[in-house]
């Protein structure tokens, strides 16, 4: 037997560290308090963390981008009964192949998303409540309603009721913000927005005309 290390070479043999594992802690002073400039960037840390738990209540009230409802359980072929039965009684006309549908002030309106279209096409009228009810028929779509920047998320199975003012007249569109198949970037609806006197912005009332 030579006078050879474990390490193959003519030195003294390496001496073998003990085997530690996570459960135990190394030997000396491995913690010590932290230094002043690190106390300062945890509190700037985590006074900004505090800033924007902050921000997620108060864009809720305060922003109105992502409104609460109500929110109830529904079968999607009962919704689209629904939704059937409500452009059966209030439709006034069609658009790009889409019933128009003009309901009475302060009813409930129906709107369903479904590959790949917003159906139908909501007439309402200014500075009038109506309870808009959203769902799916069979994948998640996001309601997203432009340039207003309103955003709801849509589960079929589930039936958003949501009160909503309209305050401003015009043509609004909606779209689809949540990926939902190969027809997403053709998923588009509508919403027109008359003035108090039923007349769309630009339109000249027939009193007008004659004055």
């Amino acid at each position: 037997m030579s006078g050879r290390g474990e390490n193959g070479g003519g030195g003294a043999p390496e001496e073998r560290q003990p085997m530690t594992t996570g459960m135990q802690s190394p030997k000396g002073r491995w913690w010590i308090p932290a230094h002043r400039s690190e106390k300062v960037w945890f509190a700037i840390a985590f006074a900004w963390c505090m800033v924007l738990f902050a921000m997620m209540p108060l864009w809720h009230w305060k922003g109105g981008q992502n409104p609460s409802g109500i929110r109830r359980k529904v079968e999607p072929a009962a919704f689209e009964a629904r939704v059937n039965q409500f452009v059966a009684d209030y439709q006034v006309g069609e658009l790009n192949g889409f019933p128009v549908v003009e309901p009475p002030p302060g009813s409930d309106i129906y709107m369903i998303g479904r590959m790949w279209s917003w159906y139908p096409v909501l007439k309402l009228r200014k500075g009038t409540e109506y309870t808009l009810h959203l769902s799916s028929k069979d994948v998640n779509h996001g309601f997203s309603l432009y340039p207003v920047n309103i955003n709801f998320q849509i589960v079929p199975g589930y039936d958003y009721g949501l009160r909503i003012v309209p305050t401003e007249a015009g043509d609004f569109g909606v779209i689809c913000n949540e990926f939902c198949g190969v027809g997403h970037h053709m998923m588009l609806g509508k919403v027109l927005v008359t003035n108090e006197d039923g007349t769309m912005p630009g339109e000249r009332t027939a009193s007008a005309e004659v004055q």
